[in-house]
């Protein structure tokens, strides 16, 4: 039993050693109470208590960065002026925890134009708590005029002293200056007098259709409708007349001379005379016919040209007027093309079919669009005369071979047409007449042996007996003569019938006694 207490005894003072030794709180002032021996009574057990472990919470590490913002900013005024410019100063600050480095600052806006510098400013680095101020001149857009406001907008890019980006976007607020609109004063209005009035009542051209190169003659028709009588008409071609300061009418100044030299004569020129036309006097209410021979410029395109016509006259107190008018002159580009033959057709015959050798060649200088060519006649049949052309190089040709039955003898008129659409959509016909010479149908004769007609007889050379024959006869005065063979030929027509015919020796007839 003794043993057994030293023996747990000893096993309480190791325990005891070790929780010293493994205590934190070891080393520490002297004075402090070390912990109490467990008594451990011989007939209890020992148990092992495991103390709790505490753990030491990780410190936290703070988060810092700069932090730029915008405390102020002014442009000079009050209000901007829209199309002035100004001066935009802006206080820039670093409310971070850190330095801010390679700072750009962009400004954007559709109201206020940057100058100088493109809009973009740069500052190298900008510490914690410091500020720096940042200029730019800036131009307001004129068409702010009536607005109360404008706004511009400041992008700010920075790093931190990692290379971390960082992106801040600011709107800024421009107050503009209204303008002051005064109330609008009578104006005096100025005494009307009364005046001619010249226009073009109508107008016509001698050619249809006008095409580049045409010389053609125009007729205008001139009326008053003024008030009063115009004096010293002259009709100018082309337009381009002015009028000095107080000849237009008003009053002012009296008339000068006309000239012409400005007009537009680009596409139709006058031939024979200037474009000047002296009219002389038109009456109230009358009306007056001028013309002009013109040509249309060789150069000109197809299409409807506005052609300026001016009037220039005095009135009742002797001021130069002008009264312009414009016509409308339009101008085609027709195809030019010969229709004949690409060989001599030669006479036809009546009754029976003719080649009929068409051709059709393009003598402009473009190409040509063409449709359907047709061949017709009131007094022939007529076959394959119809067919599709197509588009014609300058030179071109295209041929086409047709079968043509006359009627009748004498001249046989062809009439070939050849349909197109011109510069303004509208169908047009090409017609062209051609004439070829018909004889009369040829007229068979029947040859012998036709239609039942005998064959004439074949005359026999004569015997030695029918000689001596015809010598009796003569001694007995019967005739001497040779026996012809009886020829019955009917009518045309006529059928008859064969009948043979028997030759031989004819017996004598006795003569009467006495």
């Amino acid at each position: 039993m003794k043993k057994l207490t030293k023996f747990v005894s000893l096993i309480t003072l190791i325990v005891l050693v070790l929780l010293a030794f493994s205590n934190p709180l070891m080393g520490k002032a002297q004075d402090e109470t070390p912990p109490a021996a467990a008594t451990v009574l011989p007939t209890e057990k020992l148990v092992d208590t495991p103390e709790p472990t505490v753990e030491t919470p990780e410190p936290v590490t703070q988060f810092v960065r700069p932090l730029v913002v915008i405390t102020s900013y002014d442009y000079g005024v009050d209000r901007v002026t829209p199309g002035n410019d100004f001066n935009l100063k802006i206080r820039l600050k670093n409310n971070g925890e850190s330095n801010a480095y390679n700072m750009v600052v962009t400004f954007e806006s559709t109201d206020f134009l940057p100058l100088a510098s493109g809009g973009v400013r740069a500052v190298p680095h900008l510490d914690t708590g410091a500020s720096v101020e940042i200029e730019q001149p800036m131009r307001a857009n004129a068409s702010l005029w009536g607005y109360t406001s404008g706004a511009i907008t400041a992008n700010v890019a920075y790093t931190d002293e990692k290379g971390a980006s960082y992106t801040e976007r600011f709107t800024l607020t421009i107050d503009l200056r209204i303008p002051v609109y005064s109330t609008a004063q009578p104006t005096a209005t100025p005494t009307l007098q009364a005046r001619a009035q010249l226009v073009v009542g109508g107008y016509e051209v001698d050619v249809s259709p006008l095409q580049p190169g045409t010389i053609f003659n125009i007729s205008v028709d001139i009326r008053n409708l003024g008030a009063v009588d115009a004096h010293d008409v002259t009709m100018v071609l082309g337009g381009g007349v002015t009028v000095p300061s107080g000849q237009d009418g008003t009053g002012g100044q009296g008339a000068g001379g006309v000239t012409g030299s400005g007009a537009d004569l680009s596409v139709f020129a006058p031939i024979g005379t200037s474009n000047l036309i002296y009219i002389d006097e038109v009456g109230l209410g009358q009306l007056v016919k001028a013309s002009a021979q013109l040509i249309v410029n060789v150069s000109a395109n197809p299409g409807a040209y506005p052609f300026k016509i001016s009037f220039t006259y005095l009135n009742e107190k002797g001021e130069r007027v002008v009264d312009d008018q414009v016509i409308t002159l339009l101008v085609y580009s027709l195809p030019k093309v010969e229709i004949g033959f690409y060989r001599n057709p030669g006479i036809f015959t009546a009754g029976q079919m003719n080649p009929l050798p068409v051709q059709i060649t393009n003598l402009g200088k473009s190409t040509a669009v063409l449709g359907t060519l047709i061949i017709s006649s009131d007094t022939a049949d007529l076959m394959e005369n119809t067919i599709l052309v197509g588009s014609l190089e300058p030179g071109g040709y295209f041929t086409m071979d047709a079968l043509a039955m006359p009627y009748q003898e004498g001249e046989l008129e062809l009439l070939v047409s050849v349909s197109y659409t011109d510069d303004f959509n509208q169908p047009r016909k090409i017609e062209q007449k051609l004439t070829v010479m018909v004889d009369p149908m040829p007229v068979f004769e029947p040859m012998p042996g036709d239609m039942g007609e005998p064959m004439p007889p074949i005359e026999q050379p004569e015997t030695f007996l029918q000689k001596v024959w015809r010598f009796i006869k003569g001694l007995l005065g019967l005739g001497s003569g040779k026996t012809q063979p009886s020829q019955n030929v009917p009518m045309p027509g006529e059928y008859q019938e064969e009948i043979p015919q028997f030759e031989g020796p004819v017996k004598p007839v006795p003569a009467p006694k006495g």
